[in-house]
C-alpha cells in the first residue's frame, strides 16, 4: 500500500512539474511576443505605434500628408469615446485580430475597416464635428433617415 501511495505521489508531482513547465513556456513566449512587437507602444495614443506594423505604413504616411495630423490621432478616430473600458475592449479586439491576420499573411491588399470599426469612426466625426453635422446627418426631408458621415468622407484621415 505504501509504494502505491508513493507512486501516486511521484505522478501527480511529475504532472505538476509538466504542467508549471508549459505554463511557464506559454507566459514566457507572450511576454516575449509582447516586448517584440513593442506592445506598451499599443497602450498609448502615439500614432508611430499604428506603423509597428509595415503594414500601416500607408495609412500613417497619408494621415501624415492630411489636415486631421494637427487634431487627431489614430485613437481619436479609431477608438470609442463613450468609457474608457470600452476604449480599452475595442483596442484589444483589433490589436488581437491585426496581431492574428499579420502573423498569418491573411489580409487583404488594400486593408479594409470592419463595419464595427466604421461605426466608431462615423461617431468620432459626429464626436468632433456635432455643431456642424446635425443638420445633414439628420436630412431635412425625412427626419427619420440618418447618413453616417464615413459614407461620402472615407478617405478623410487618410487623404
Amino acid at each position: 500500500m505504501a509504494a502505491a501511495t508513493g507512486r501516486r505521489i511521484g505522478i501527480t508531482a511529475i504532472l505538476r512539474w509538466v504542467v508549471a513547465f508549459a505554463l511557464g513556456l506559454l507566459v514566457g513566449l507572450m511576454a516575449y511576443t509582447f516586448v517584440y512587437a513593442k506592445g506598451f507602444s499599443y497602450l498609448s495614443n502615439d500614432p508611430r505605434a499604428c506603423v509597428n506594423c509595415h503594414v500601416m505604413e500607408d495609412q500613417y504616411k497619408s494621415w501624415q500628408a492630411g489636415h486631421h495630423r494637427r487634431s487627431a490621432t489614430c485613437g481619436d478616430c479609431h477608438l470609442p469615446h463613450d468609457n474608457v473600458v470600452h476604449k480599452y475592449w475595442v483596442k484589444a479586439e483589433d490589436g488581437f485580430l491585426h496581431g492574428l491576420k499579420f502573423t498569418t499573411g491573411d489580409y487583404p491588399e488594400n486593408i479594409v475597416i470592419r463595419d464595427v470599426n466604421m461605426d466608431v469612426a462615423n461617431e468620432a466625426c459626429v464626436n468632433c464635428h456635432a455643431d456642424v453635422t446635425d443638420d445633414m446627418r439628420h436630412g431635412a426631408l425625412n427626419r427619420n433617415e440618418v447618413y453616417d458621415c464615413v459614407r461620402c468622407h472615407s478617405g478623410i484621415g487618410h487623404e
